[in-house]
């Protein structure tokens, strides 16, 4: 690097404390998901105890993850999260498919499908273009892909990744103030949501104990195993509704004493999640009867807060809420896009991703390269799939990198047994055990009921392998000169 290079690097500033942690956890997890997957886990289980249970099993399962991954988190304290733990733990080639598949299937997805919900409840309130059904069926990909459908709303999203990564990248505090302001908000207005739900709903407790005409669904007929199976299925809108709480390690080298505030952070701002989320979904099965609640979910273009704050306040409410939709999805995207960049970060920086990712602004002090990288992915996807096609591939995809990180903590307690861990794991070794059981089952069952999604994720996963091994290549050249 020249010296005029070497001057114009920035550096990554630790910005954020706990409270702001706390934050940028909740905020990252709370997104599409709250507002819109109760109706489709609805279809599947056609029974609102069971979602009520599967809400709740999703949300342990989760903090299982989270308090078996803190270990490694507070061990590991550098930006890129997974990225830098696998690189410890596994070596190289892991951590680049992990950085890889996020880049890929994973954040990227998450960022594309978290837009695109923005802009369909922006489509609520403000109408937006689209052209003719006979345009937008003409153009596919493989008959699988029709990027000109809802082309407005698909043009809105791209506006929303553009608009955030620019705010992102002109500086790291700007991205935490938007993600502070956004999630106080979007807390408050789902409290008034469970608030009037609970108080004005006349009939809430038969709707919550009566389950669809249809009940039980068909996939019970299989016994036991198809009711586990529809359990699991129904887990994978569940756990897209939680993901992004891994997200806070990929920003550590921007986080206040990262040791301890990782660890800290991740546990309380998941524990505050699962509280929301039970009375959120709650709420929503109190007020809408479980047959309502299944159509919703056969109209694509319904979303199921939508229609219980229909049913309370008429077409009022429903901007309302819309409006709530859309300020909630622009923060959850804002921390993903600000979190998920660092990943890319730490790759170039070790020799595994495109160069440029490496370098930080020097006016703002953040990877541009990086956002914009990222921007161009997500904006693809965008226009690659529906919301729903989306956010089961990455969860298929992140639930094997989940996994592997739990693995990592029975090999880093034999590999190096005395470094210094913050934190332990809680319930060592059984609750680490029982998540990576969890994960390995969950991909196994996706890959049964949902072999597309399973297979598209894959492939997103496997394409990185000639980029691999050319950067590794060039590495391990650059590494001999060095010696």
């Amino acid at each position: 690097m020249s010296q005029q290079k070497t001057r114009q690097q920035g550096t990554l500033i630790q910005a954020f404390g706990l409270p702001t942690a706390i934050i940028l956890v909740v905020s990252s997890i709370i997104g599409s998901g709250v507002y819109k997957k109760v109706a489709p886990m609805s279809a599947e289980l056609q029974s609102p105890s069971l979602v009520l249970v599967v809400w709740l099993l999703a949300g342990i399962i989760s903090l299982l993850g989270v308090l078996t991954t803190a270990e490694i988190a507070g061990m590991v304290p550098g930006s890129g999260g997974p990225f830098a733990y696998f690189k410890r733990i596994y070596g190289r080639t892991l951590a680049f498919y992990y950085g890889w598949s996020s880049f890929t299937a994973i954040q990227s997805a998450s960022i594309a499908s978290i837009s695109y919900v923005f802009a369909h409840s922006l489509n609520a309130v403000l109408p937006l273009p689209r052209l003719s059904a006979d345009i937008e069926k003409a153009y596919h990909i493989f008959g699988i892909f029709y990027p000109l459908e809802n082309l407005g709303v698909k043009l809105a999203a791209v506006g929303l990744i553009v608009v955030l990564a620019s705010i992102n990248f002109r500086g790291v505090r700007q991205g935490g103030t938007v993600s502070k302001i956004i999630i106080s908000a979007v807390i408050a207005s789902l409290f008034v949501i469970i608030i009037l739900g609970l108080s004005l709903a006349t009939d809430g407790m038969s709707n919550v104990r009566t389950n669809a005409s249809s009940y039980p669904p068909q996939s019970f007929s299989a016994g036991n195993f198809g009711f586990i199976t529809a359990i699991f299925t129904a887990m994978l809108g569940a756990f897209w509704a939680y993901e992004g709480w891994i997200t806070l390690g990929f920003m550590a080298g921007e986080i206040k004493n990262p040791t301890k505030n990782i660890p800290l952070s991740l546990i309380f701002g998941t524990l505050i999640v699962i509280t929301i989320y039970l009375l959120v979904n709650f709420t929503y099965l109190y007020v809408l009867p479980m047959d309502e609640m299944i159509a919703v979910a056969q109209d694509t273009n319904k979303i199921a807060a939508v229609e219980v704050i229909r049913k309370l306040f008429g077409d009022g409410g429903v901007f309302l809420i819309s409006l709530l939709i859309v300020v909630t999805t622009a923060g959850c995207t804002n921390t993903t896009i600000m979190a998920a960049a660092r990943i890319y970060y730490a790759m170039a920086e070790q020799g595994m991703f495109f160069p440029k990712a490496a370098y930080i602004d020097h006016r703002f002090n953040t990877p541009g390269n990086a956002l914009f990288y990222q921007a161009i992915v997500s904006s693809i996807l965008v226009f690659s799939g529906s919301f729903d096609q989306l956010t089961d591939m990455l969860v298929f995809a992140q639930f094997i990198f989940y996994g592997a990180v739990a693995v990592g903590v029975f090999v880093m307690r034999r590999k190096e047994p005395d470094t210094p861990r913050p934190y332990r794991a809680i319930g060592y070794p059984v609750i680490p055990a029982l998540y990576i059981m969890f994960c390995a089952y969950l991909v196994l069952n996706t890959v049964i009921t949902r072999p597309r999604d399973a297979g598209i994720g894959l492939f997103l996963i496997l394409i990185g392998t000639p980029f691999y091994l050319y950067w590794n290549r060039k590495w391990k050249r650059e590494t001999a000169k060095e010696n």
